[in-house]
């Protein structure tokens, strides 16, 4: 993924943000440089200027921010930052910094101010399989290891299930387990970080379907449908699997897919073939 800036510097406002009477009352200058980091490939390789951020809304954003007081500038800069990832969805971090010349301070300054920077989360869903070795350590290590990641938050994870085998019907038991949390990866970063801890963990290549050590699959990535040769989302099985929707169906029933919740999908699979056995590991 490219990382690439669009930048503001040194936009002069008039504003009357302070905590004390005399900066709301008479107002002052602020300084405001903005930096806004996306993947400008698109934009200069079509030359569309829809494709990449517009230096002029961003000034128009600061300024109608600004124009209702606040008393700290944190409060300003969040605003901000908030209202440039609503605007623009390529933009997938921003930095405010304020500065403030004329703050009523007794001393001697070149300027006083904060930066602050929001960086775009997005919400994942994920699901693990094991039928080799030490099936519920090796969940357990691919957890972690996800978990661990400076780039990824698991808010929950679900119970261990005993499973069939999907496919190939002659292997072992799977166990399998799902994650949800977050993430400041696109989606082809989250997925490359999931391939490299299957590695981490031993996983070799194999048959499709076949036995795995570890399987980490992305089942949904916030709202977005891609489909390219190496990713396709929302997982094009999730609503035809058992074994993926009784253990999402542990910690997000709600969750939404194709306009179906995940509970609703699996309550219609499993009337439709009750032999889909699928049994939580006990305590």
């Amino acid at each position: 993924m490219n990382t690439d800036t669009i930048e503001v510097k040194n936009l002069v406002l008039r504003g009357n943000h302070g905590v004390f009477a005399e900066e709301t009352r008479d107002g002052q200058e602020f300084e405001f440089d903005l930096k806004v980091t996306i993947d400008a490939s698109a934009a200069a390789k079509d030359d569309d200027y829809s494709k990449t951020v517009c230096y002029g809304r961003l000034c128009d954003i600061v300024a109608e921010v600004s124009d209702e007081p606040v008393q700290l500038v944190e409060t300003l800069g969040q605003r901000i930052a908030d209202q440039v990832l609503a605007e623009f969805a390529m933009a997938r971090d921003v930095a405010v910094t304020i500065r403030k010349p004329a703050a009523p301070i007794d001393a001697r300054f070149d300027h006083v101010g904060a930066t602050i920077r929001r960086v775009r989360t997005y919400a994942f869903a994920l699901s693990l399989g094991s039928n080799v070795g030490e099936k519920a350590t090796n969940l357990k290590l691919a957890q972690t290891l996800l978990a661990t990641s400076k780039d990824v938050e698991i808010s929950k994870a679900s119970r261990h299930f005993i499973t069939q085998p999907w496919g190939n019907e002659d292997q072992d038991l799977f166990l399998n387990a799902c994650l949800i949390g977050t993430t400041t990866l696109e989606p082809h970063e989250l997925l490359n970080l999931c391939k490299s801890i299957e590695l981490q963990i031993g996983r070799v290549p194999g048959e499709r379907w076949g036995p795995r050590l570890i399987d980490i699959d992305i089942l949904t990535f916030g709202d977005d449908r891609i489909t390219t040769s190496e990713l396709s989302l929302p997982h094009p099985e999730i609503l035809n699997r058992v074994f993926v929707l009784k253990p999402l169906a542990d910690i997000a029933p709600d969750l939404v897919i194709d306009g179906v919740s995940v509970a609703e999908a699996l309550i219609r699979l499993e009337e439709a073939d009750p032999s889909q056995k699928v049994e939580p590991v006990s305590d």
